[in-house]
C-alpha cells in the first residue's frame, strides 16, 4: 500500500505535530480545489444502508468516527468527513484558549504501533472553536469533547464544563465530558463519583432548558479497577446521561517494549494505539455486561484493522473511533474497515 511503504515511513522522519499541522494545511489545500471533494469521497466512502446506525437519537451513516484530538480546534472537521467517517469528535476544547504543555510533547513508538501525547488541551478555545462549527457544510455527526482550563481550580470546573456545553450546543450534535485524560494536572480528581456527578447533573439541567435535548457521554479511562467501572455504571443511571466513551489514553506502560521506544527519555504521557486495544475492549465488554448493554457505548482504542473494530463491536460497541490507527494506517483506514464490517454483517457475525 502506498501509505504504508512509501508516504508513511517520509512522514514519521519528521515532527508529529509539525507532520500534522502539514496534513491539515494539505487536506484544506486539496479540498479548495473544484471536485477533489467528489474525487476523494467517491475512494474513500462505503454507501450501504446496512453500515447505518441510529445511537442516542442520531443517525450515523456508518460505524467509524474519529475521536477527539485529531481536530482538536474544529478546523478539519468538513475535510474529515469526506475520508468515510460517519462521526467527527472536534477537541477537547476549553473555554479560554491554552497553549498546552511544553514542547515536545507528541512521541511516536513505531515499533509498537502507539503513540504517547501530553498534549495538555491545546487548542484555541471556545469561540474559536463555535466560529468555525458555524461553517459546517458536512452531514456527518459532530461531538463535541468538552474539558476545562488547566487553571481553572477542580472547585470551580463545573463552570468550566457548563460554559463549554451551552456554548457549544447549537454547532454540535452530542458532547463527551473529558475528566480522564491524564495530561492534565489533578484532572483525575474529578472522577470522584460525587464531583463528576454534580457536573453530569449540571449539565443535564442546561439540556433541559433547551427545545431539544442533545446527547451527553462520559469519556471512561482505561485505568479504572472494576469497582470504579462500577461507579462509571451508578453516574450514568443516576444522571441519566445517553453513554459512555470507552477508552481514553492510559498512563500504563507495561505493555510496550521499553528498550525499543526509550521510555525513560519521553517521559510521562497518555498512551494509545495498538498497546491499548485488549485493554479497551476489556472495559467496552465490561460496561455492556455488568450493566445489561443499559445506554451506548463508543469504542475507541488501538482500531487499525477491521477485526479491531468487529471486535470492539462484538463486545458491546454501537460505534467505534480510530486516532493512533489513522495515523499509522493512513487515510483509507475508514474505507477499510466499514467494508470489513459491511462482510461481518453480510455473514451474520454483527447486525
Amino acid at each position: 500500500m502506498l501509505y504504508s511503504t512509501l508516504i508513511r515511513p517520509i512522514l514519521f522522519t519528521v515532527d508529529p505535530e509539525r507532520v500534522h499541522s502539514w496534513v491539515v494545511g494539505g487536506l484544506k489545500l486539496a479540498f479548495a480545489i473544484p471536485g477533489v471533494r467528489l474525487l476523494i469521497g467517491y475512494c474513500t466512502k462505503v454507501n450501504d444502508p446496512k453500515l447505518q446506525r441510529e445511537v442516542f437519537g442520531l443517525r450515523f451513516s456508518n460505524p467509524v468516527g474519529i475521536a477527539a484530538g485529531f481536530d482538536k480546534d474544529a478546523q478539519l472537521f468538513n475535510e474529515l468527513s469526506a475520508l468515510g467517517f460517519g462521526h467527527i469528535e472536534v477537541g477537547t476544547i476549553t473555554p479560554k484558549p491554552q497553549m498546552g504543555n511544553p514542547k515536545p510533547r507528541l512521541f511516536r513508538l513505531p515499533k509498537d504501533k502507539g503513540l504517547i501525547n501530553r498534549m495538555g488541551f491545546n487548542n484555541q478555545g471556545l469561540d474559536a472553536a463555535v466560529k468555525k462549527l458555524r461553517k459546517r457544510k458536512t452531514t456527518a455527526v459532530i461531538g463535541a469533547n468538552l474539558g476545562k482550563n488547566t487553571l481553572t481550580p477542580n472547585e470551580t470546573a463545573i463552570e468550566d464544563y457548563s460554559k463549554n456545553f451551552d456554548g457549544l450546543f447549537d454547532v454540535a450534535d452530542y458532547f463527551v465530558v473529558n475528566v480522564s485524560c491524564p495530561n492534565i494536572t489533578d484532572l483525575s480528581e474529578l472522577q470522584d463519583q460525587q464531583v463528576l456527578t454534580a457536573i453530569l447533573q449540571r449539565l443535564q439541567e442546561i439540556n433541559a432548558t433547551k427545545k431539544e435535548r442533545k446527547p451527553i457521554l462520559l469519556k471512561v479511562s482505561p485505568d479504572l479497577n472494576e469497582k470504579q467501572l462500577d461507579e462509571v455504571i451508578e453516574i450514568v443511571r443516576v444522571t441519566k446521561i445517553d453513554g459512555v466513551m470507552a477508552v481514553n489514553t492510559t498512563i500504563r506502560r507495561d505493555n510496550i517494549n521499553n528498550e525499543n521506544n526509550n521510555i525513560s527519555r519521553i517521559g510521562n504521557g497518555g498512551l494509545s494505539g495498538l498497546p491499548l486495544r485488549e485493554r479497551a475492549t476489556e472495559v467496552i465488554r465490561y460496561l455492556a455486561e455488568k450493566s445489561g448493554k443499559a445506554f451506548p457505548i463508543i469504542g475507541v482504542g488501538g482500531v487499525f484493522t477491521p477485526q479491531d473494530a468487529i471486535e470492539k463491536l462484538q463486545a458491546g460497541a454501537d460505534l467505534i473511533q480510530v486516532y493512533t490507527g489513522f495515523i499509522y494506517e493512513g487515510p483509507m483506514i475508514a474505507r477499510r474497515i466499514n467494508k470489513g464490517i459491511l462482510k461481518a454483517i453480510e455473514n451474520g457475525q454483527l447486525k
